[in-house]
This record gives structure tokens, C-alpha cells and sequence, in this order.
């Protein structure tokens, strides 16, 4: 994915404030946009270090929750999306997990996890999602957090 078009991504998506009740009424949207496109994902909202909505569709494991704690993981490192966070090792013609001197098994930048960004604040946390292809889990996310804003 072009990383111009992931960065316009979080500049665009940028919260006025990010609440427990936020968490719940974002969760509940991805979980019904999954369903319409009838996607199992497994789903993870924190703020800081409070997870404050998780929910795992019919169709997901336990190794989605993985993924989901590895990609959120990059998001509180790099205050980016996981998607462009490998983006941008790919587009120095290496990899995340050759060149970043970090743990796989602790960190994966595979997308699907975006920070949740407070206007006059930074990131405060993640929304995350696992089970989709990682540009379509990405999707999910972006498109979510655009219908949350509108």
C-alpha cells in the first residue's frame, strides 16, 4: 500500500476524544461491518494499557489473539499503523523481522492494528483487527473509524 495514502490515513482519522463508552459503540461497528462482509476477525480495543473491548467472531483462534497483542505491540512502539510501519522496511528493500531488532514472537507489522489518535493529545491507543488478509484487516479498521467520525 502507498505510504502517502496510509499517512493521509492517520491524519484524517484523528479523534476528538476517545471514551470507555467510544470503545464499546467502535467494537460494536466493527463487529457488525465484519459480519456484513461476512469476515471472522477476531477484534481489540485499548486505551493505554486497558483493554476496553475485545470481541472473537465464529471462525477465529486463539492465534488471532496473537496477532492481535503483536500488531498493537508496533502500533504503542511507532504511534503508526502496523500496515505502515512494515510498509516502510519494505520500501528500504528489507523486512520488519530482519531489520527491526525486535522480537517476532512480540511484534509483528503485519497490518490491521491503527492508533487511535486524540486531536491536541497523540495516541492514546489501538483498535486492532485479526483474520482478514493484512490490507483488508487494515480496511476494516479505517473504514470503522471513518463511519465512527461521520
Amino acid at each position: 500500500m502507498d505510504p502517502a495514502e496510509l499517512a493521509a490515513q492517520e491524519r484524517e482519522l484523528v479523534l476528538p476524544g476517545f471514551s470507555n463508552d467510544d470503545a464499546w459503540r467502535l467494537g460494536c461497528l466493527l463487529v457488525d461491518l465484519a459480519r456484513e462482509q461476512g469476515a471472522a476477525v477476531a477484534i481489540d480495543i485499548r486505551r493505554g494499557g486497558h483493554r476496553l473491548f475485545h470481541h472473537a467472531m465464529a471462525g477465529t483462534t486463539p492465534d488471532n489473539d496473537d496477532w492481535l497483542e503483536r500488531k498493537a505491540r508496533v502500533v504503542r512502539r511507532f504511534e503508526t499503523s502496523s500496515l505502515a510501519v512494515g510498509e516502510r522496511f519494505r520500501a528500504k528493500g528489507t523486512t520488519f523481522e530482519a531489520s527491526s531488532h525486535l522480537d517476532p514472537a512480540l511484534y509483528a507489522a503485519h497490518g490491521g492494528a491503527f492508533p487511535l489518535r486524540v486531536r491536541d493529545t497523540g495516541v492514546v491507543g489501538v483498535a486492532a483487527v485479526s483474520g482478514l488478509p493484512q490490507v483488508e484487516d487494515h480496511a476494516l479498521v479505517v473504514r470503522a473509524l471513518r463511519r465512527f467520525l461521520a
